[in-house]
């Protein structure tokens, strides 16, 4: 009975250190930390390697008093003002922020000219359950052909590919509209499957 209650205790203390490992913390720039980059694209390049969830941490690791992050708008972040900040600048690297709606996210350095040099971020944060649904979507669809097409009786179900060819060798719609009716359909199609 005591080893049930700690079998029990595992499980659920496995599934909860499952559950909290779900999210990602996300180093913004990876080896050149959030600094001015190399290029002005080098940002963008990052971010379209990296599928951002809600519940993920984007950690901009820089020096205290070199950098700043601030998360602005689409207008301040092309611009590069904060004109319209979304929250004050945090000052104080490393800075961790969890990400914690989906849609268009826009970051800044507002020291001096370090955002026109290209210390700028845009991501699209998604919902956690956005990837699994899109592959189920897709296979629903050919679901629904299948079951009308089981009741058609078998003489006239389709060979795998649109069109059959016929005895004479001619290729026709599988649908059989332009084939004269022939007494001996059955015969010759089951020769065709057998050949």
């Amino acid at each position: 009975m005591e080893m049930d209650k700690i079998m029990i205790f595992m499980v659920v203390l496995g599934s909860v250190i499952q559950y909290g490992g779900a999210q990602k913390v996300h180093v913004v720039g990876d080896n050149i930390c959030w600094s001015i980059p190399p290029s002005n694209d080098a940002y963008s390049n990052w971010a379209s390697l990296n599928i951002f969830k809600v519940g993920d941490i984007l950690e901009f690791d820089f020096k205290s008093g070199e950098h700043n992050v601030v998360e602005v708008s689409r207008d301040s972040f092309e611009t590069c003002t904060t004109n319209i900040a979304i929250n004050t600048p945090i000052t104080n690297g490393p800075a961790r922020l969890t990400l914690n709606s989906t849609g268009d996210h826009f970051y800044i350095c507002s020291f001096e000219t370090h955002c026109k040099l290209g210390q700028k971020l845009a991501i699209i944060v998604v919902s956690d359950a956005t990837p699994p649904s899109g592959p189920n979507n897709s296979c629903t669809p050919p679901s629904p052909p299948a079951s009308r097409a089981s009741p058609t009786p078998s003489p006239s179900v389709p060979s795998p590919s649109n069109s059959t060819t016929g005895p004479s060798g001619s290729t026709a719609p599988s649908d059989g509209a332009t084939d004269p009716p022939k007494s001996d359909h059955r015969s010759s199609s089951s020769a065709m499957l057998h050949a």
